[in-house]
């Protein structure tokens, strides 16, 4: 399957191109009679994203094939295989380019509570679009922990970027990140009540923080270039899927992206993949098999530059 932009990122416009490898393995003690499955690692085209080609391989053949887009805009290649099989293997391969940010002085962002009001009484002019992230979703409860936690940065009258800044900073500071503390359907009351996780829980916390004080706040899954140490050669392979959140600044800023895993706004060495609610919604890959017994899974994620000059601080990722 190859898939072509449409149009291209402005000329003047500083941007990375990379060329992504994310290859997944299943293997099966025993015969799979039948799989479906769907597959959520396309990228999607946004203002500042361009995917220019995209493979999809999937071994065995599907016997059946689909593609949508699903309710957040994201889309989704499905699949089904009716032959027995003890491996799966799908590998997307795609090249995307990200365009720089312009980012706005935080400090003279609006005051936080004007953005929450003006969503809350439908005065904002995107507040249908971005109303459904104020809410609870199955992995991102609202509690009043969370809301306490983020008036520490949300002070009365401050202004909302550089809140959300200081909230990302502080759970990069306040939590530990510990490959073993937490699993994929780990909940954000759960990772909080810990102090620990991966980039999936701190994004979560985030989330539930910013949802509890009435801002619309929503998951992204992506990948992050990473850098070997000085005078190492760079693994194939060793790049991971990693995930951060999009905060609702209002109609001046729109939806601004933080990493509170590396405590930073989200720059050209991230690249987004899909969004919404929580993990839930944008899993890489799920689905359904008769049959198979134990299963070994093997993630690979390659993210390789393919701009010249292209140069990026190293950053902590996350499967």
């Amino acid at each position: 399957m190859s898939i072509s932009a449409e149009g291209a990122l402005p000329p003047a416009c500083p941007s990375s191109r990379y060329r992504i490898t994310h290859k997944t393995r299943y293997q099966y003690s025993d015969p799979v009679a039948i799989c479906q499955n769907q597959v959520m690692m396309l990228p999607r085209q946004l203002p500042r994203v361009r995917c220019h080609d995209l493979q999809v391989e999937i071994l065995p053949t599907p016997g059946q094939l689909g593609s949508h887009t699903d309710y957040f805009g994201n889309p989704v290649k499905t699949f089904a295989i009716e032959t027995a099989h003890r491996e799966l293997s799908v590998t997307v391969t795609s090249d995307v380019e990200v365009a720089a940010t312009d980012f706005p002085d935080a400090e003279r962002t609006e005051p936080w509570e004007r953005v929450r009001d003006a969503i809350a009484d439908a005065t904002d002019r995107c507040w249908f679009e971005v109303y459904e992230f104020l809410y609870p979703s199955p992995l991102v409860a609202i509690e009043s922990g969370f809301a306490e936690y983020a008036a520490g940065s949300f002070t009365p009258g401050r202004p909302i970027l550089d809140a959300g800044l200081d909230l990302t900073r502080r759970i990069h500071r306040d939590f530990k990140y510990d490959v073993t503390a937490t699993k994929v359907d780990t909940t954000a009351v759960a990772a909080f009540g810990l102090r620990a996780g991966v980039c999936q829980d701190f994004a979560h916390i985030e989330i539930a923080c910013l949802r509890a004080i009435g801002l619309a706040a929503r998951y992204v899954s992506g990948y992050l270039r990473t850098i070997p140490p000085k005078g190492k050669p760079r693994l194939v392979g060793a790049d991971q899927s990693h995930a951060w959140l999009s905060l609702y600044g209002g109609t001046e800023i729109g939806w601004v992206d933080l990493d509170p895993t590396n405590a930073c706004l989200v720059a050209t060495d991230h690249v987004p993949i899909c969004v919404g609610r929580d993990y839930r919604d944008v899993s890489p890959m799920r689905g359904v098999v008769l049959g198979g017994g134990s299963t070994a899974l093997t993630v690979s994620v390659d993210v390789v530059p393919v701009a010249q000059g292209f140069s990026a601080a190293g950053r902590n990722n996350s499967a």
